[in-house]
């Protein structure tokens, strides 16, 4: 296998004038990126409105699971594939795919359809952030990479600032199946702007693709995650399917790590991951996308249910924290720009957003919405700095002929944490709202489709009772996350390569 690039007429390593190298590259791959980013925000503010629409509150975190699990399943497909034809060529693919998906979504009327349609929207999205990030690597020198990461955080800003205020405006205004339709002019744009890159000569043999280690990898994620999901409900009679889901997990889990140790060119670079540090960032990667996700899938929801917020208010009080996450985010890539260091910088900022969001947990019961809002926002501005360190440091150590490959695994860990991270604080808040009162959940269900009225009837007592139960819920679930950011801050602090 080699994919060794080389850009007709154009030789980014000898590209020294920063400007003329930004034109060439960051217009191109921008749009995707925005388009990555911000699907996954705006869908949040409007899941409140999708569980009313099909009254189907506890699965309706499969809105976010079922295009997690295909994304996760699509990267590292697209990291091999682009390694064999070229990145330009699949990013075109990855767009349209995205892009058909949303009408689908837009025109579902169940929520099984629903999900199925989001299932195919992740094999496309799925090619956004890993080939956006392997044709940086591909055709930025690397001292220069830092900075472009900056300049990629920057649009994460925009697109994570938007995404939950446009989600929440929209669904008022037009309901929510207009969040879906305002991909379309976007990829089209998109789509345009990608045929501007220069194309790529593609030296060396293409090996035939891994089609048994996307078996194995589709019968390790879907069973792990059906796993998960059934144990949001603490029924004794479900003990033997969900440990038949997991057993099936545990084994295809296994079979996958040795076949692709075996092959010559697996899907997966396994053998990357005996590099001490590559393992730890791709894990970074995985924690940072289970707190992320589960904060942009499960806040809304709080702020709706719990703090009387409408779908636009929840949008609007999502903005510190979606913000904080990019700028955070810029400020990490300029800082590995200027001094090189890369570890030390999530293993002190992932200190602050542990406290800040066991702090929440704590406190949740005192704070007003807006005040829960900045608390979690201040979280977040620390939190932006894992994937600039984790991107950085695979591209560093992989080296041009894996390129892809490893930018797939970053973007595989990613989407696995944060599929896995929404399955985990999920059945962490339902079991936790069951656990003393089996009609707590269903009041909470109501409470999303309907609003707090939903327990207007009940007596002031079993009003209180019910609410207190519900605060401990997401009590417990801040917790949660609060464990994945810790996770992050020993990954860093233990990783051998400190600068890049």
């Amino acid at each position: 296998m080699s994919s060794n690039i080389e850009l007709e007429g154009v030789d980014p390593e000898a590209a020294t004038d920063q400007r003329q190298l930004f034109w060439l590259v960051f217009p191109p791959i921008m749009l995707p990126i925005f388009l990555a980013v911000i699907d996954s925000t705006i869908v949040t503010t409007a899941l409140p409105a999708m569980a009313a629409s099909f009254s189907a509150v506890q699965r309706i975190s499969w809105v976010v699971i079922g295009y997690l699990v295909s994304n996760t399943i699509a990267a590292p497909v697209y990291g091999r594939l682009a390694d064999m034809f070229g990145r330009r060529r699949l990013m075109q693919m990855a767009i349209g795919l995205f892009c058909a998906a949303s009408v689908l979504c837009a025109l579902s009327t169940s929520l099984p359809m629903l999900v199925m349609s989001r299932v195919v929207q992740g094999l496309g999205g799925g090619g956004l952030m890993t080939l956006s990030q392997a044709l940086i690597g591909e055709r930025v020198p690397r001292r220069e990479r830092g900075h472009f990461q900056g300049y990629l955080a920057a649009v994460i800003v925009i697109a994570s600032t938007v995404g939950p205020a446009a989600g929440g405006l929209l669904t008022e205004a037009f309901g929510w199946r207009s969040v879906f339709w305002v991909n379309l002019p976007v990829g089209f744009v998109a789509m345009v702007l990608v045929r501007r890159l220069p194309r790529a000569s593609q030296r060396g043999s293409r090996a035939s693709f891994d089609g048994l280690g996307l078996l194995w990898l589709v019968l390790w994620i879907v069973p792990l995650l059906l796993g998960l999901d059934q144990m949001q409900q603490l029924a004794l009679a479900r003990v033997p399917l969900i440990g038949g889901l997991l057993a099936v997990a545990f084994f295809s889990a296994i079979i996958l790590v040795r076949h692709e140790w075996q092959i010559g060119v697996p899907l997966i670079p396994v053998r990357l991951l005996r590099d001490p540090s590559i393992w730890r960032a791709n894990a970074m990667a995985g924690f940072s996308g289970a707190s992320l996700t589960s904060l942009v899938t499960f806040l809304p929801i709080y702020l709706q249910v719990v703090g009387g917020a409408s779908p636009g208010m929840a949008g609007y009080l999502m903005l510190p924290f979606t913000a904080g996450v990019g700028i955070g985010s810029i400020i990490a890539g300029r800082l590995i720009s200027v001094t090189g260091r890369t570890a030390l910088i999530p293993g002190i900022s992932f200190l602050a957003t542990f406290a800040a969001y066991v702090a929440a947990g704590v406190w949740v019961a005192d704070l007003d919405r807006v005040e829960l809002a900045w608390l979690i926002a201040a979280g977040g501005f620390f939190q932006g700095t894992a994937m600039p360190v984790a991107q950085i440091t695979v591209q560093h150590l992989a080296g041009p002929r894996m390129l892809g490959a490893a930018a797939g695994s970053v973007q595989l860990t990613r989407s696995l944490g944060s599929a896995l991270g929404v399955s985990i604080v999920g059945m962490v808040l339902f079991a936790t709202l069951a656990s003393r009162d089996s009609r707590v959940a269903a009041v909470f269900a109501d409470m999303v489709e309907q609003g707090k009225s939903a327990m207007d009837h009940l007596p002031a007592a079993a009003q209180h009772a019910m609410q207190s139960q519900i605060i401990a819920g997401f009590r417990a679930a801040f917790f949660t996350i609060s464990i994945f950011s810790a996770s992050i801050s020993l990954l860093a602090w233990t990783m051998p390569l400190r600068r890049a």
